[in-house]
């Protein structure tokens, strides 16, 4: 839909549905929000210029609720529903029909405050608050809990969907792309070892975690993105926002904002009920092995087309930043770190490594600075992809041969590396190798650090799996 036809459709739906209105002023599209389209509308009216929010589906469609997403109508509600139950939310103001011809999606409120995790974490401005967000967000979190699904329907508009049937179906996803990834099976196995058996469903946010909860100087102001909600165990939520993942480099767990225990506190104050440590481990590990998963999928995604972008590509090596989360959270220990090649065999002039480096430093110091916008960050992307494939050259080959060493006195018996990881991932899956098999967590523990140290040796999690002083 071109700018124009959609500012004019638009216009003609807030003349009808908001009191004062006389022009749209302005439509910006704001970046970010992979799955849904958001938007900063100025309006002007009798009472003066005013600011409002148009959230949509990509490209103007009409989006049905399908399978685990409830559909922008439902998420509307939604947050009318929480917003009624004391949750901060922004006021919808309207939710699209079909004949008004600009696709699923509403208008709110707009409001203003801070929704960016790393700015969260980091922001001078908020250093006086965020000692006190763990305990909100706990707070917030157990009101969205509290929410009766009957009175409000919920039942007939969202899935529901068991921690069974949520690691299954992860689960399921990764098996599909067909790639042996040992340590995501031994997660696995362990949630489903330990799944949670007697919760009382709830409505779950699902994905509430620093990104989807937007703060300022006093506090929550919003808690946003309600998209993939569902009822279910509402412990996802407290452990989602414990994940690693979420904490931006720092080491406090909620969110990278707090200690469990200020969230703890404020959940168990608003829903008087105490809160299982255990349960919110169990989470906090599902959401790092969703998130390993996730990562594949989005490297199958680039080998398989339609979206074949640098960032595509590289977020499939995140895998491994997840996965030693979940090295950190069930099997912790020592770990040898291999040591890099000082220097590649000087046969060739430029040397492979140079070569890549080379580009890389072009990406870096030439095509950064003359653009801006997209462009420049996907050649910070590029970059990164590169300095990746540096590490690869320096540590790779020593990193492989040491697995298979490892897999061979694990196993008994021989194999090139790919048929001994299918071995491992195989018996991990059928239960003929069990999780506490000796040598297994050192061997899982020594190969994801070490692929992360060529991955991403500046990621939290890898610091921390090499302990203190890293």
């Amino acid at each position: 839909m071109a700018s124009d036809q959609l500012e004019g459709r638009l216009a003609a739906v807030l003349a009808r549905e908001i009191e004062g209105f006389e022009e749209l002023v302005s439509c910006r599209r704001l970046s970010g929000g992979a799955s849904q389209e958001t938007y900063r509308l100025e309006i002007a009216g009798e009472s003066g210029a005013r600011l409002l929010a148009m959230r949509r589906a990509p490209g103007g469609e009409i989006v049905e609720s399908v399978g685990q997403r409830p559909g922008l109508e439902i998420e509307a509600e939604l947050m009318r529903v929480a917003g009624a139950a004391g949750v901060p939310e922004p006021e919808v103001m309207y939710v699209f029909e079909s004949a008004d011809g600009l696709g699923s999606g509403f208008v709110m409120e707009w409001l203003e405050g801070e929704s960016l995790g790393p700015r969260i974490v980091r922001s001078p401005e908020l250093a006086e608050v965020r000692p006190r967000l763990a305990r909100q967000y706990g707070e917030a979190a157990a009101r969205i809990h509290a929410i009766d699904l009957d009175a409000n329907e919920l039942r007939q508009s969202l899935p529901e969907m068991s921690p069974a049937e949520f690691v299954e179906q992860t689960w399921e996803r990764y098996r599909s792309l067909d790639v042996p990834q040992p340590m995501i099976d031994y997660a696995g196995v362990w949630l489903e070892d330990h799944l949670p058996r007697d919760y009382e469903p709830a409505l779950v946010h699902n994905d509430f975690r620093n990104g989807n909860v937007m703060v300022d100087q006093d506090g929550i102001v919003a808690v946003l993105d309600w998209e993939i909600a569902h009822v279910g165990d509402p412990m996802r939520d407290l452990g989602w926002i414990c994940t690693n993942s979420w904490r931006f480099g720092s080491s406090l767990p909620v969110g990278g904002v707090g200690e469990y225990e200020d969230l703890f506190a404020g959940y168990e104050a608003v829903s008087g009920r105490p809160v299982d440590p255990d349960r919110v481990k169990f989470w906090e590990v599902f959401g790092s092995f969703w998130w390993a998963c996730g990562c594949l999928g989005m490297a199958h995604h680039y080998r398989t087309g339609p979206d074949r972008s640098v960032e595509r590509a590289a977020i499939g090596r995140r895998t491994s930043e997840c996965q030693v989360d979940c090295v950190n959270l069930l099997i912790p220990g020592p770990v040898d770190l291999i040591e890099p090649d000082q220097e590649m065999p000087n046969l060739d002039m430029p040397r492979l490594d140079e070569l890549v480096e080379s580009v890389r430093d072009f990406l870096r110091e030439d095509v950064m600075p003359a653009t801006q916008g997209r462009t420049s960050f996907l050649a910070r992307v590029a970059g990164n992809s590169l300095d990746i494939a540096c590490r690869e050259l320096a540590l790779g080959e020593r990193a492989r041969a040491n697995e298979r060493q490892r897999l061979c006195q694990l196993l008994g018996e021989d194999g090139d590396l790919e048929a001994l990881r299918w071995r491992l991932v195989r018996g991990l899956r059928d239960r003929t190798i069990p999780l506490h098999l000796p040598g297994l967590p050192e061997h899982l523990r020594a190969t994801v650090v070490n692929q992360i140290a060529i991955d991403q040796p500046r990621y939290s999690g890898f610091k921390r799996a090499i302990g203190p002083g890293s």
